[in-house]
């Protein structure tokens, strides 16, 4: 009887367990007239709310690799939103197609910054996240984006940008801020002048900014993409080692500013 009970139990827990597990689901938002698909990541073995991360993809679209970076942080413990910022879900594989969908979306700032703060915004809204609690990741096209986000003012406790395009405050955009931000950049980066560098660290340093920026030796753009050298792209080449030491750095801060 004693063994029945025990054996029963431990099944129910194993039951338990294999049910509790990563989860998504599809969100539909809209910024103005674009309709947007975001996905949702959460563990649904947590319960309350958690830290939130958005997640914003590079100049693809919103492809498989956003989506695995943002399930990877769900499994951290984080509820992480994966933004859709061409809306209808839209990605490539064509360079040209990428940099005409970024352009777009680059050349009006405003507007740029009206759709990452949507999407900010649908992730606060969800009940799974503690929205006192927020950060942001973003990857090459991404990664501006998130710095943008800051430079905003947006309620983030912190952001980490992966090879994204420098975004160059103005010195009241700077003091905006109310995220610390790790920038981690590929050394050997050609897409990153050291010019724009210099100009952007110089910003932050008057305004009194916290942040951290990481060169990456032997690194290049694209530099925490397993894909990358698929393109054939000059200067785009993933590195094992960078990937790893960037993301754990993203990990340390994230655990210092949201408590995960």
């Amino acid at each position: 009887m004693w063994r029945s009970l025990v054996f029963g139990s431990v099944l129910l827990v194993a039951a338990a367990s294999a049910q509790a597990a990563v989860q998504s689901k599809p969100i539909n938002y809209k910024v103005g007239d674009l309709e947007c698909h975001g996905v949702l990541f959460w563990d649904d073995a947590i319960e309350g709310a958690r830290p939130g991360v958005l997640v914003v993809h590079e100049w693809w679209g919103l492809d498989t690799y956003a989506k695995h970076r943002a399930e990877m942080l769900s499994k951290l413990g984080y509820v992480a939103f994966a933004a859709d910022m061409y809306g209808e879900g839209k990605s490539t594989t064509h360079p040209m197609d990428a940099k005409e969908m970024a352009g777009n979306v680059r050349k009006n700032v405003d507007e740029w910054r009206k759709r990452g703060m949507a999407a900010l915004d649908v992730l606060k809204s969800q009940p799974q996240c503690d929205k006192s609690k927020l950060a942001a990741i973003g990857y090459c096209f991404g990664g501006s984006t998130c710095q943008l986000l800051a430079f905003s003012g947006a309620d983030l406790k912190a952001i980490a940008s992966f090879h994204g395009g420098l975004v160059q405050p103005t010195p009241e955009q700077a003091k905006a801020s109310k995220a610390e931000l790790l920038i981690c950049n590929g050394a050997d980066d050609k897409f990153i002048s050291e010019a724009s560098i210099k100009s952007f660290k110089e910003s932050l340093d008057k305004s009194g900014t916290k942040y951290e920026f990481v060169n990456y030796p032997g690194a290049v753009h694209s530099f925490t993409v397993p894909e990358a050298d698929s393109h054939g792209i000059d200067g785009m080449k993933y590195n094992k080692e960078a990937d790893e030491k960037s993301w754990d750095s993203m990990k340390k801060l994230f655990k210092e500013k949201l408590g995960k």
